[in-house]
């Protein structure tokens, strides 16, 4: 049985996640490079996984508390 394709993005391209965050393409690469927020590449496609973009944002959240 085939399941139906979520309508929700499991990941997001660079330029989303500079939407997402409000911060620019140099700064999306340099927290990739630093493992601040993993992600995959799919042949020659960045993609960042929602769930990365969560646990980032919920860590800076901890950290500012």
């Amino acid at each position: 049985m085939l399941t139906a394709v979520p309508t929700t993005p499991e990941a997001l391209t660079v330029p989303e996640v500079m939407e997402a965050l409000r911060i620019s393409r140099f700064k999306v690469y340099d927290l990739i490079r630093s493992n601040e927020l993993p992600s995959i590449k799919i042949g020659r496609a960045r993609r960042v996984p929602v769930d990365s973009v969560r646990a980032y944002l919920r860590d800076r959240l901890e950290e500012a508390a």
